[in-house]
């Protein structure tokens, strides 16, 4: 496996610091820089590289480092930290020791903790690291220091941490891997688990987790699909009569008693000069939380405070690509979303996913919803809300097991789509319940209540609502 090792220093990592890290392996390595000097490279005399270092990121979030890391992670002091991630090459000896070097030097200078605590490098990390003799294999022709072997159909990376998460390096990995028309291939050991952005980025492309099983050598940690390497890459190994067997380890579930409230909307705005992106998000988070999320980012971990403003310049620099980004809650209420803005001709459309995880005695804020869905058609151009409940970590982070689908609870219909369904059709539906009636009675929109969101019979309310909002006949 690839090993990552991370300083969360508690001061910002200087010229001089960063300097004395990358002199772990002595002056003889060079240094080189990719991703235009985003990532600074420790390489071999032929330049191929060590160790990659990306640049660093400040947290201003309290929690992100102890829900990517596990408890324990975060720097102590109140102040921000810096999260500094070093990644060691894969299959090349003494690289993730130099690697834990480097973290071990900053943090001897600037104050924090090496993750994880046990680094190879970090015990008597003043003196440098023995590389002489020792070199890397070719860098791969992507180009893409968080890959660790690539073909023509896959990119895989080799990954080994409590939980995978959409880091900037998956990120442009994911990107550079789609548009070679490859599919992204993450390799992890059983004990893994994947953030819910990783989780969401993965289901939504043509990528794969792959998990290592003892028993079987290889799953798919997302649907259980024994797995084996062929034409260049993971695939389904299917048995004579065609078939693919499940993993015995994907299957081995128990309840856990903890439960996952997801909110997905979509919101269009129109694009005038004094637009502010975000105000949805936020107003669920509110609606659901009692207060605004704490962070967001482009990445994991997400780094800054929220800010509707900054959110809403960035979509504006990246404009007309989409804008993709994470957003985060407090350790007391685990809440993520990915919130996605898409300039259209229509206008400008946010697409959010939110989940809040809870645990046995906590109670999800059901009754908010028909409110929320009021506050969201009213003030912020509700296109479509679907509300649904699961069992599921009250973590949000994703085990290589079997979990149970989420079941809907409410639909939301926003004013456009009434009026293209029939205001008649709308208001009027075969639902054991009626809808509730939302904003004004000029430009309506409806809440259509599902069930208890705990039995199967609620996707057979939504499918009866979805054949009659679109004029189908009853199945």
């Amino acid at each position: 496996m690839t090993k990552d090792v991370i300083a969360l220093t508690e001061r910002m990592p200087d010229a001089l610091s960063v300097l004395a890290g990358l002199l772990a392996g002595g002056p003889e390595l060079r240094v080189e820089t990719a991703g235009e000097g985003a990532v600074v490279q420790l390489c071999d005399d032929d330049g191929r590289p060590l160790v990659s270092i990306e640049v660093p990121l400040m947290l201003r979030v309290p929690g992100e480092a102890a829900r990517l890391l596990g408890p324990g992670a975060e720097p102590s002091g109140d102040g921000p930290a810096w999260w500094v991630e070093a990644r060691a090459a894969a299959g090349v000896p003494r690289a993730e020791e130099l690697a834990g070097a480097f973290a071990a030097r900053l943090t001897m200078l600037l104050g924090g903790r090496v993750w994880p605590p046990d680094a190879p490098g970090t015990v008597g990390a003043a003196r440098p690291v023995d590389v002489s003799g020792i070199s890397a294999v070719p860098a791969p022709a992507a180009a893409q220091p968080a890959v660790d072997m690539l073909t023509d159909k896959a990119a895989v990376v080799l990954q080994d941490r409590p939980v995978v998460p959409m880091t900037s390096w998956l990120t442009e990995a994911l990107r550079a891997t789609l548009e070679s028309g490859r599919s992204l291939q993450i390799v992890t050991p059983p004990h893994c688990r994947l953030s819910l952005p990783t989780r969401a980025l993965l289901e939504s492309t043509d990528s794969r987790w792959v998990v290592q099983d003892e028993r079987c050598g290889y799953y798919d940690g997302l649907t259980g699909a024994v797995l084996r390497w062929q034409d260049d890459a993971f695939s389904p190994d299917r048995a004579e009569n065609g078939r693919t067997p499940v993993a015995d380890a994907f299957t081995e579930t128990r309840p856990i008693g903890e439960r996952q409230l997801i909110v997905s909307f979509r919101t269009q705005h129109r694009p005038t000069d004094d637009l502010v992106l975000g105000g949805a998000v936020e107003a669920a988070w509110k609606a659901l939380t009692g207060g605004p999320p704490a962070g967001w980012g482009t990445a994991e971990p997400a780094g800054l405070p929220w800010s509707r403003r900054q959110l809403t310049e960035l979509a504006y620099d990246r404009a007309p690509r989409p804008t993709w980004t994470v957003v985060v809650g407090t350790p007391a209420r685990p809440a993520v979303a990915t919130l996605r803005v898409i300039r259209t001709p229509e206008g400008v459309e946010e697409d959010v996913t939110l989940t809040l995880g809870h645990g046995p005695g906590e109670t999800p804020a059901l009754d908010a919803l028909p409110g929320l869905a009021d506050e969201l058609v009213t003030r912020h151009g509700l296109q479509t809300m679907l509300c649904q409940l699961r069992e599921a970590r009250r973590d949000l982070s994703a085990p290589p097991r079997f979990e149970h689908p989420p079941l809907p609870y409410a639909f939301v219909l926003g004013p456009a789509q009434v009026r293209e369904a029939g205001r008649d059709t709308a208001s009027r539906t075969p639902l054991d319940e009626a809808p509730v009636r939302l904003g004004s009675n000029a430009r309506p929109g409806y809440y259509y209540p599902l069930g208890d969101g705990e039995t199967a019979e609620s996707w057979a309310a939504l499918e009866r609502l979805m054949r009659h909002l679109r004029g189908a006949p009853p199945a």
